[in-house]
């Protein structure tokens, strides 16, 4: 039972060449296509294997809610409603929600911005989407803001800084 893929021959690494038009359309239509092969751009990619993210516990304040004071947490965390405060999520990821205001000093792994955030970020990765406003510095080994997203403030990016910044 065991010992059933030892007696197997291997298949070889790749499929050989079919004649076809280009090699991207090979690579993308191919159902034998070996995960080295090359894909077409626009092409569907495989799904990701679960990552340690996804079995992480998270909460959510709603937009009904208005906090102030320190907040801390060991889990991921989204705000859709309004802080005022230092938000501390070592190792963990901060949703700004659409609705959410925040005037705070946040250290976060990860923070996505969809709302309004006046106050300093620090973290491993920082994404300002379409709509979303970041007034204030950015210190992160990863940055990325969309076309419409406001942003006004410095942007320090140093990968061994923000890893001391996120734990």
């Amino acid at each position: 039972m065991w010992n059933k893929q030892q007696t197997q021959p291997q298949a070889p690494a790749a499929p050989p060449p079919l004649p076809q038009a280009s090699p991207m359309a090979s690579a993308a239509t191919s159902p034998a296509a070996s995960p080295a092969s090359v894909i077409a751009f626009g092409a569907p990619s495989a799904p990701r294997l679960a990552t340690p993210t996804s079995t992480r516990s998270s909460a959510r304040l709603g937009s009904g809610l208005h906090i102030k004071g320190q907040l801390s947490g060991t889990e991921d965390l989204q705000i859709d409603g309004k802080v005022e405060g230092p938000i501390s999520l070592n190792g963990h990821q901060l949703i700004v929600g659409a609705t959410a205001v925040l005037n705070s000093e946040i250290h976060a792994s990860e923070v996505i911005v969809y709302g309004k955030v006046i106050g300093n970020l620090h973290g491993d990765r920082v994404d300002v989407k379409t709509d979303g406003s970041v007034t204030g510095d950015i210190s992160t080994a990863r940055i990325s803001i969309e076309d419409g997203a406001h942003f006004k403030g410095r942007i320090e990016i140093d990968p061994a800084k923000s890893h001391a910044a996120a734990d």
